[in-house]
């Protein structure tokens, strides 16, 4: 070892140069002592460094990153609380199969179970909740562990994975031994084996560390199908006179592009149900999207392709399907495709493989396929005759403030092409996502399955981000805000110009449906009509309010975000809006 290599915070240098060649352009945190030699170094390299108000919403941003971009999103958090923080998005990850890579510092090696600061055994934290977890020791291992990390994370069914640095493996050596071997007492033999013994576990954390020359990407396993497996589906459709395609957030992941994913749709021309990150594959306006009235079809339907989409709670455990219908059901994870059958359901035919490949080869085999026109029409029929009933219920006047859903048309009207819609509540965005129509592939981000509040802060960020001239908008509910408002900070910071729409109606009103006409109560329900708009100008952005406002008042109120935001400040929205009873019964179990 030179003297010039001792002096160098070579593990950090290696964990950036890792990233850098696997493509990551932002690595997101909230700074502290132990990973300040890869944030360092990431900084040298050309990879941005965005730090934020809270951990959780580094991995979020890494979880919207690795979504919109097909590259593995990255955290990087100090030891301690500052990983534990991140225990919520991580799991949410996980639960939406997001590849998220996890960087947490750690006390050093030489101190771990002496009580040394923050030193707690985070690897027990992440291993239910990770596909891959490991605590490097050595130098030298930082560069094929943090690729075989990669790796895992985006093969198969992806996932977070977590990685423990500490601090030893990060800082250089000269600092390390000046701080490790001072202060010890060198008198008797004993004191002098002591000092000893701790130079040589500092030296042999060094041991090779200068001695990598390949940091490119491993290859990524993904399950595809094979001929004979796209054979026995086309099978089922020339027999089919319903069919639909109900399609979930595995449709877009790589390596089949969105765009090749869409083409094969409008080839078969089947009526389509969309939901998670499928939500705006086929644009705004499609005459095979189908967006209402999803259980009657499903039971109508003659043959029923789940691509991507497993049997919980939102298809009802399984009972929401026909026992007479053909299903075909396509999932590159086991357990998904599973799940609840055969006691509710069962596939016709299963498959373990990646839906968007499935796809694009079903589409290829049946290049001159039919639905029938009545199917069609009886599905779009359908559809017209809900969205004509909901713009009624828009019109309907509240007791108090504005009609949420007529606030929500006028916010449909005013998305451009190209915008992100990130959602982050409860009863405002379940209203929102039956009128809001995501532009198109990739342009709608929900927590997914997990069912996280919380998300906006990051979700917008890591968007706005990968998408720097979009317009990426948050529909939040007021509860939700609150955990995430701060990062109005991080956007003012960073000059990142969001728009955040607050449906703001006094209360965690999807708790409430439920709770008041069961227990006659709304205890731990009720919020006040908070001046939000005054905290994100606080925090360095813009505020405006909507309150009682007319449709042109809306419009214009909109308007004038679009526009600040357009001139590069965040902006805050806070609509009052009153009670609905629009979404009535819609408790989830």
């Amino acid at each position: 070892m030179t003297e010039e290599e001792k002096k160098r915070h070579v593990g950090g240098e290696l964990v950036a140069r890792v990233l850098k060649e696997h493509g990551v352009q932002h690595v997101f945190t909230l700074v502290g002592g132990h990973i300040s030699p890869i944030l360092v170094a990431c900084e040298k390299i050309g990879i941005r460094v965005v730090d934020t108000r809270h951990e959780v919403t580094c991995v979020f941003a890494a979880d919207a990153v690795a979504r919109l971009s097909g590259v593995i999103g990255v955290a990087c958090v100090t030891a301690g609380p500052g990983v534990t923080n991140t225990i919520t998005a991580v799991k949410n990850a996980q639960m939406a199969q997001v590849p998220v890579l996890l960087l947490g510092g750690a006390a050093p090696t030489l101190l771990q179970g002496r009580g040394a600061l923050q030193d707690i055994d985070q690897i027990s934290l992440f291993k239910p909740i990770c596909k891959y977890t490991a605590s490097i020791r050595r130098v030298r291992d930082v560069v094929p562990t943090l690729r075989k990390t990669i790796a895992i994370a985006q093969s198969g069914v992806p996932g977070p994975c977590f990685l423990e640095l500490p601090m030893d493996i990060l800082y250089c050596f000269d600092l390390l031994h000046k701080q490790f071997c001072k202060g010890v007492p060198k008198g008797s033999l004993l004191d002098k084996l002591f000092s000893w013994y701790i130079e040589c576990q500092i030296f042999s954390i060094f041991v090779d560390a200068w001695k990598h020359t390949d940091y490119t990407p491993l290859p990524v396993s993904i399950p595809t199908p094979t001929s004979r497996d796209v054979d026995s589906a086309v099978e089922y459709f020339h027999n089919a006179k319903k069919p639909v395609i109900v399609l979930g957030s595995q449709v877009t992941l790589p390596p089949t592009s969105v765009a090749d994913v869409k083409k094969a749709l409008e080839s078969l021309g089947v009526p389509c149900f969309l939901g998670g990150m499928a939500r705006g594959l086929l644009g705004r306006r499609s005459p095979i999207h189908i967006r209402q009235q999803r259980g009657i079809a499903l039971k109508e339907a003659d043959l029923v392709v789940l691509a991507g989409v497993p049997c919980d709670f939102r298809l009802g455990y399984g009972a929401s399907l026909s026992r007479k219908s053909k299903i075909i059901a396509v999932n590159r994870d086991y357990d998904h495709l599973t799940k609840n059958s055969p006691s509710l359901w069962k596939a016709t035919l299963a498959m373990q493989v990646d839906p968007a490949s499935f796809l694009v080869s079903l589409a290829e085999k049946l290049p001159d396929y039919e639905v029938s026109s009545d199917w069609l029409e009886k599905l779009e029929g359908r559809d017209a005759e809900k969205e004509k009933a909901n713009k009624l219920k828009a019109k309907e006047a509240c007791a108090k403030h504005m009609n949420p859903l007529r606030l929500l048309y006028r916010v449909e009207d005013v998305f451009d092409d190209d915008s992100v819609i990130v959602v982050d509540g409860g009863d405002f965005v379940g209203s929102a996502a039956y009128v809001v129509r995501p532009r198109g592939p990739l342009s709608w981000l929900d927590p997914g399955a997990f069912g996280t509040l919380g998300v906006g802060g990051g979700f917008a960020l890591g968007a706005k981000l990968c998408r720097p001239d979009s317009e990426v908008w948050i529909v939040y509910g007021d509860g939700s805000l609150g955990y995430s408002v701060a990062e109005f900070d991080t956007f003012a910071r960073h000059k990142l110009p969001v728009i955040a729409l607050i449906g703001n109606d006094a209360g965690w009103t999807q708790i409430a449906r439920e709770q008041v006409p069961i227990f006659n109560s709304s205890v731990a329900c009720d919020l006040e009509y908070c001046e939000y708009d005054k905290v994100a100008e606080g925090y360095g952005g813009v505020g405006l309010v909507l309150e009682d406002a007319t449709d042109d008042e809306i419009e214009a109120v909109l308007a004038k975000a679009k526009s600040i935001a357009k001139k590069g400040k965040p902006v805050l929205v806070n609509a009052l809006i009153g009670k609905s009873n629009f979404r009535e019964g819609s408790i989830s179990m």
